[in-house]
């Protein structure tokens, strides 16, 4: 038993030391660089596997605590949480993010600096390890931090490009006004419950409802801060696009599986703390990630860039994760979460298959007739765009089925605006699918690419499977025992499996479909066998406002030019002509001309000296006789 508890320390440290023993031995090896990172993330991936068959889902365990510090009385302790939640993540880490590894072998193979790149997957991989793991808030800020520090070396890995370092501090700092927030949100909760530890934290709460009392929104929406910044919730969304510039695979890493998934998953893990009576934080979460997932899917219809389409889908999709969660639905959102990082995942992965045959070409306008010159990568990539559009059988329609039917239960207004949301991703995904895949090839580029090797091809196989078929394997139900108070697993046949979502929640399912049909056909209409795109000439300036992210990053910067860089201004003008010139250089300049001047009276000369005696001598007797008088 001892031995069984140990296999998930193991797993939640090897990314470290792999992250630890490139850094400090193999740099200059790049074959075993790599081989010491992808052998630490497959071998904790199969090390779950084998703690989840001999555990189960519902470990009688349910913490493994160290005592890691203790001043007075506070006690800080490091734990891991294992249920069905944690479990279920850490499978997806590791599985999804051990296939993103194989694949980045090829795709980096040939840079200079591939065991920095490995050394900071690892790290990063260690990092959101410890997030899915933590068993208590504080611990889960450090690791949440650490996130932040490898996605800022992972974004900005080609810092020879000013875009690629931009980037890479464009997103750390966005995310530090978001993780100041859910510091705020972690002392709020700590000076009125007393604890962070989750287990805690719910049994206060569970006795005693109103523990919160008038805090309860404040505490849920700066806790929900720390999530609008990792998982790119409108107004922090703007650093995701942009984190384009790093590799494809840590795009795939970064935006499917991991680092985007880490608010969505924080979220579904301290929801009782955002459901107390007297709350309306779910209210306002719901409305973010609504308007989040409309904005997004709308600047991705406008975008010509492949990996920037999927970023910006990347981002609607969170939004309906965090509308699920809002809508008291935060099963469906960790549903949503794990098909989508399948899909996802295959998707950032078969795009990167297609930049690499297409010699880092990105413009889906230089694409076409890569159907035939890339088979693998085109069929793959169709089914990842299947379950991303919510065509049953695929896993995105059971995962999405379930949002829009908390929301239709829930919010009638956030489900409208979801099945809106679901139009427009179909809409998006077949134009990219129309223009890139099918057609005659529009560069020359295009006309000679050919398929992958066997390294990049292979993940995107095996993410295949789950991205079809994770709807029929229970997910759901896995995740309810933790979220919803727990029910077995359903063993339907397949045929009721499939109709399930329709005879669960009717209105719900139809809408998807009807919105799934007519974002199809307007694809169709719009993109079959075209050389240019029609909609900038049909739309006008929505569409130069969709192809411009509507102007947010001008806006803030117009923003940030009245206010931080106005008082910058001030500050620098205060420090430069009344600090240093009128204060320092004033001074300085004063005592230096009085200097030159007592200077010039010392000539040396001994007449000059009498002379001056003589004279301060008569001074003084005129004064005292003047005074006497």
């Amino acid at each position: 038993m001892q031995a069984l508890h140990a296999i998930p320390w193991i797993v939640l440290f090897l990314p470290l030391f792999a992250a630890a023993g490139i850094a400090l031995f193999t740099l200059k090896d790049r074959e075993l660089s790599a081989k010491l990172s992808i052998g630490a993330v497959v071998i904790g991936f199969i090390l779950s596997v084998i703690f989840i068959a001999a555990a189960g889902w519902g470990p009688q365990q349910k913490e493994l605590i160290v005592t890691w510090l203790e001043v007075g009385d506070l006690q800080v302790d490091f734990g891991l949480r294992l249920d069905s939640l944690s479990l279920m993540m850490l499978l997806i880490v590791t599985g999804v993010g051990g296939a993103i590894h194989v694949y980045s072998y090829g795709y980096m193979h040939e840079d200079r600096s591939v065991a920095r790149y490995f050394a900071s997957l690892s790290l990063f991989t260690f990092s959101m390890l410890g997030i899915v793991l933590s068993n208590n808030l504080l611990q889960m800020f450090i690791f949440w931090e650490l996130v932040g520090v490898s996605s800022y070396l992972l974004i900005g890995f080609w810092y020879e490009k000013p875009s690629a370092a931009d980037a890479c501090k464009k997103a750390f700092l966005t995310n530090r006004l978001g993780d100041f927030g859910f510091m705020l949100g972690i002392l709020t909760v700590w000076s009125l419950l007393g604890s962070l530890n989750f287990s805690v934290l719910q049994d206060e709460l569970f006795k005693n409802p109103a523990a919160l009392g008038a805090c309860a929104t404040a505490a849920g929406l700066l806790i929900f801060c720390g999530a609008m910044g990792k998982s790119a919730q409108f107004p922090l969304h703007v650093w995701l696009p942009d984190a384009m510039e790093g590799p494809t695979p840590v795009s795939a890493l970064i935006h499917a599986a991991t680092m985007v998934a880490a608010g969505v998953y924080m979220l579904c893990r301290v929801f009782f703390l955002l459901a107390v009576p007297g709350s309306h934080a779910l209210e306002v979460i719901g409305w973010i990630g609504g308007f989040t997932a409309l904005l997004a899917a709308l600047m991705a219809v406008q975008q010509n860039d492949i990996k920037r389409i999927l970023a910006y889908s990347t981002l609607s999709q969170l939004g309906y994760m965090v509308l699920a969660v809002g809508v008291h639905a935060p099963t469906a959102a960790m549903f949503h979460l794990t098909t989508h990082a399948f899909f996802k995942a295959m998707l950032f992965l078969g795009a990167g298959s297609v930049i690499h045959a297409l010699h880092h070409e990105q413009d889906i306008w230089q694409m076409g007739g890569l159907k035939k010159k890339l088979p693998v990568t085109h069929w793959t990539f169709l089914v990842g765009t299947l379950a991303l559009c919510g065509v049953p059988p695929f896993s995105g329609f059971f995962s999405k089925d379930a949002i829009l039917a908390a929301a239709v239960e829930h919010n009638v207004g956030l489900f409208v605006l979801a099945v809106a949301v679901s139009g427009l991703t179909t809409f998006y995904m077949f134009r990219l699918y129309y223009v890139a895949f099918l057609g005659g090839a529009r560069a020359d580029a295009a006309s000679h690419a050919h398929e992958s090797p066997p390294v990049m091809v292979w993940p995107l196989r095996v993410l295949a499977v789950p991205s079809a078929l994770a709807g029929f394997w229970g997910i759901e139900a896995l995740f309810d025992r933790v979220l919803a108070g727990g029910h077995p697993a359903q063993d339907l046949p397949f045929l009721e499996q499939l109709f399930a979502p329709i005879n669960h929640a009717p209105l719900a399912a139809l809408g998807g479909l009807i919105a799934v049909v007519f974002g199809f056909a307007f694809a169709r209409e719009f993109y079959q066998n075209v050389a240019l795109d029609p909609l900038p000439q049909r739309l006008g300036a929505l569409a130069r406002g969709m192809k411009n992210r509507f102007y947010f990053d001008e806006i803030y910067e117009f923003l940030i030019a009245l206010t931080q860089e106005a008082l910058a201004r001030l500050a620098q003008f205060v420090d430069r002509w009344i600090i240093a010139g009128l204060l320092v250089r004033g001074a300085h300049g004063t005592t230096e001309l009085f200097g030159r001047a007592l200077r010039l009276v010392q000539t040396g000369n001994l007449q000059t000296y009498t002379f001056l005696f003589v004279l301060g001598v008569a001074l003084l007797l005129i004064f005292v006789i003047g005074n006497g008088h």
